[in-house]
């Protein structure tokens, strides 16, 4: 028989203290969280206080940018260049409309939308909120906005908005010179983000790409403004709380006219060349046209891939060259510049004579260089030498002065050096040099180089600008003034207090002077002035045929560039050689001979006949009679009007390697 299990006895007391520990633990638990709930209450709403009232703020509170108005651009004499114009685009809140795709059929058949953009904006809507508006068609036309704007009532949700974008309004007249705006790549983020200049253009589309557009686009684009707005959790805006009105970017006004310019395209229609007019008193450029142009409006709403082929093509004669800025060899138009190098190196005076017999040959060298006039000029002096364009009388000057004194000399003057003026695309172009062609070639200097050099032939290019500015240095003896296109910028002050635009602050261009050019007798800078006045005075000097009649008393220089090696014997005949290989026409002119205040350089590339005289010096004589008008100017000393009736009395035709 199995025992029987014993009932075990309950220990209440030690029951009761058990139940007390846990009682006494779990209320100890209980204060020591409450404690801590508390301290985190306090801190979070006592010593945290400002920090989650901003945080709570950034999320209900939103700030806004406010892109400025770009600045306006305008010509001397206040003619408008470059405008913000009002562009429309059909926008839609897809949230307020019902039935989407039905609605976009129908206004689409109204205002000829394409299906591609239809497309575009059904798939925009699964990656946008519903709430925020989306662009359906850009660049509206007025008809478009008529349309729209008659029947808006039969489609909710869908609005015309307007922006302002940049209007050329003279298009490719001014291309060159103002440049053009388009879109902010993400190169151009990249390049803000680096200047510290991102914030600024948080809500700016468009950016300065070239010329002036580019040059001055801080000054331009102006100080971003702020919309303070309210928002739901939704990012819905529900109220504005404040608005702090962008700063509009400063106005420019150019020195360039545009009667000028108009001149200028005009006088190169049908050609391929430059023309570039300076002020020689203060630096001012008056007119800066390459031809041919393209619009700039093109670039603004962004160009198709078409257009821009079209603009690249062969036939096209490289529309986006800025040919104004970009080298050509400089032919006889430095040729007055040579002759002072002489002077001032007492290589030569104004009575030194040669002897030209329609060619030149170095001692000992069998080659021989010939002169334009086949045969020859006879006895030259200096000023002869000059009215005639003389090669021989260049030659035997270059051979004397070598290629160092030369360069040295055309450095002084700005050659192969930026001119300084206010645009990013200028070249350099080629002053050459025994150091230049080492760096380059890793080859010596000839001294038939030389040669070529004298006659503005060779390595030696120039741009139609550093012309202008060489013959500015030149009417001004020695005193160096820096082309500019800015005249002065006006600015609209803002008011502190009421935040309000008042009257704009007017501020001129502060003209920029290097050190100015010395020479060892003044005199001398005369005796080449006094050579171009004959040149262009004098009747059967190179450049008389451009200047006949005119009221104002011009001076000037010819030249004809070689595009293409000929053979020693071998006579040239543009129309036998094919377009890219003919000859290049050049001229340099100033006005008034006392007190210039113009100076113009004109290159045209490729001349189907005759030299500079014949087809660049007419260009140069347009723009000079648009800028003098009606006003007669002639020298007040008599000993400068030159006997038209008995000097030179041959009729001189230009040829390759002519003036």
């Amino acid at each position: 028989m199995a025992p029987k299990k014993r009932v075990a006895i309950r220990n209440h007391s030690a029951e009761a203290n058990l139940f007390a520990r846990r009682t006494f633990i779990t209320f100890v638990a209980v204060v020591i969280l409450s404690l801590v709930l508390f301290s985190n209450i306090y801190d979070l709403e006592v010593n945290s206080y400002k920090k989650y009232q901003t945080r709570s703020n950034s999320n209900r509170i939103k700030l806004l940018p406010v892109a400025p108005n770009r600045g306006l651009i305008y010509d001397r004499n206040g003619v408008l260049l470059a405008d913000n114009t009002p562009v429309y685009s059909l926008e839609v809140v897809p949230e307020q409309v019902k039935y989407i795709k039905k609605s976009l059929s129908e206004i689409s058949q109204l205002l000829d939308i394409s299906q591609e953009k239809q497309d575009k904006l059904l798939k925009a809507l699964k990656s946008k909120r519903r709430f925020k508006p989306l662009e359906l068609h850009s660049r509206l036309s007025e008809q478009q906005v008529a349309l729209f704007s008659v029947s808006q009532h039969k489609f909710p949700g869908f609005f015309i908005d307007a922006r302002l974008k940049r209007y050329y309004p003279f298009a490719d007249l001014t291309t060159h010179s103002l440049g053009y705006v388009a879109r902010i790549n993400s190169r151009d983020s990249l390049a803000l983000e680096k200047q510290g200049l991102a914030e600024n253009y948080a809500a700016t589309r468009n950016i300065g790409k070239l010329g002036l557009e580019k040059y001055y686009q801080d000054i331009l684009h102006g100080t971003i403004g702020h919309q303070e707005v309210e928002i739901n959790n939704l990012g819905r805006i529900i109220r504005t709380l404040d608005f702090t009105p962008p700063i509009p970017g400063k106005d420019l006004t150019l020195t360039l006219d545009i009667e000028l310019q108009m001149i200028a395209k005009r006088a190169l229609s049908g050609k391929r060349g430059a023309v570039v007019a300076i002020d020689p008193r203060d630096g001012g450029v008056l007119a800066m046209y390459s031809n041919p142009s393209f619009d700039g409006n093109l670039f603004v709403h962004g160009i198709s891939s078409k257009k821009y082929k079209k603009l690249l093509a062969p036939e096209s004669n490289k529309p986006l060259l800025n040919r104004a800025v970009q080298g050509y060899p400089p032919a006889s138009t430095i040729k007055p510049l040579l002759a002072l190098t002489g002077l001032d190196a007492g290589v030569i005076t104004p009575e030194t004579e040669i002897y030209d017999p329609g060619f030149y040959q170095l001692p000992g060298i069998e080659t021989k260089r010939r002169d334009w006039k086949k045969w020859g000029h006879g006895k030259v002096d200096l000023n002869k030498s000059l009215e005639q364009s003389c090669n021989v009388y260049y030659y035997d000057l270059a051979y004397k002065l070598g290629i160092t004194r030369i360069s040295k000399m055309m450095e002084r003057f700005g050659f192969g050096e930026y001119t300084g003026i206010d645009l990013h695309e200028e070249s350099r172009a080629i002053m050459p040099s025994i150091e230049w062609k080492r760096a380059r070639y890793n080859k010596s200097w000839y001294t038939g180089e030389t040669l070529s050099v004298g006659i503005g032939q060779s390595y030696w290019s120039v741009t139609p600008l550093q012309l202008s500015q060489a013959v500015s240095i030149l009417v001004n003896k020695g005193k160096i003034k820096v082309p500019h296109l800015l005249k002065s910028t006006s600015e609209m002050m803002v008011d502190p207090t009421s935040k309000t635009m008042q009257s704009s602050v007017v501020t001129d261009y502060v003209v920029d002077e290097k050190r100015p050019i010395t020479l060892k007798n003044n005199d001398n800078w005369d005796v080449v002035l006094d050579g171009l006045h004959n040149t262009v005075q004098k009747f059967g000097a190179t450049g008389y045929s451009a200047f006949k009649g005119s009221k104002y008393d011009a001076a000037g220089k010819t030249g004809s560039a070689q595009t293409a090696n000929i053979a020693q014997d071998a006579e040239y005949d543009a129309t036998k050689v094919k377009e890219s290989k003919r000859d290049n026409a050049m001229f340099i002119a100033f006005a008034p001979y006392e007190n210039p205040e113009i100076v113009i350089a004109v290159a045209i590339e490729n001349v189907a006949k005759g030299g500079g005289g014949t087809n660049a010096g007419p260009v140069a004589r347009q723009i000079m009679d648009q800028y003098f008008g009606d006003r007669e100017i002639v020298s007040k000393d008599p000993s400068k009007h030159p006997n038209h009736d008995n000097v030179y009395q041959q009729n001189i035709e230009s040829k390759a390697g002519t003036p």
